[in-house]
């Protein structure tokens, strides 16, 4: 955690409950949805250059916590009486110090205040998912042409003289 990069810290759970697709996974089990939302955001870290932490919240299970790279992807688990808005705000304030931008991902509006005056930005569950979709469009896009114009590339980078020589020479 010590780079310089942009950080964005996301609130997990609230991202599952504000992402359609992974509200829907988490009806058949949690873990599913954490898996999910870990491989967007791994895209995403890739893509956006932005350091992801990812938080979620274990408030009422018992233990120290934890904390563990899943797709180069930070993942904390809170401790036991710690919330993931407690985890955060502790984050922002331990991270702050560096010189970087710090967002936060989460739609909870009393979090949203106490992060933004702490000096970090914030980023609704909504915003982030359209900014992880935008993030998966350009990829698309930057991979596709690449792999349709590979097929011609020696033919398009050879000069009209030789590229006739050797169709000449096919011919014969």
């Amino acid at each position: 955690m010590t780079d310089g990069r942009d950080l964005l810290l996301v609130d997990g759970y609230n991202m599952i409950g504000g992402w359609p697709e992974l509200a829907a996974l988490s009806l058949t089990g949690m873990q599913g949805a954490r898996d999910r939302l870990l491989d967007l955001l791994a895209d995403y870290q890739a893509y956006s250059g932005r350091r992801v932490i990812t938080v979620f919240d274990a408030y009422r299970v018992p233990g120290l916590g934890r904390s563990f790279d899943q797709g180069k992807v930070q993942v904390f688990f809170t401790k036991e009486k710690e919330t993931a808005d407690e985890c955060i705000e502790r984050l922002v304030r331990e991270l702050s110090q560096r010189r970087r931008q710090i967002y936060v991902a989460t739609s909870d509006s009393i979090e949203q205040h106490v992060i933004f005056a702490q000096g970090a930005l914030r980023i609704s569950a909504r915003e982030l998912r359209l900014e992880v979709e935008e993030n998966q469009k350009q990829v698309k896009k930057a991979i596709e042409p690449n792999s349709i114009s590979s097929r011609h590339s020696l033919e398009d980078k050879l000069p009209r003289d030789v590229r006739n020589k050797l169709e000449d020479w096919r011919r014969q």
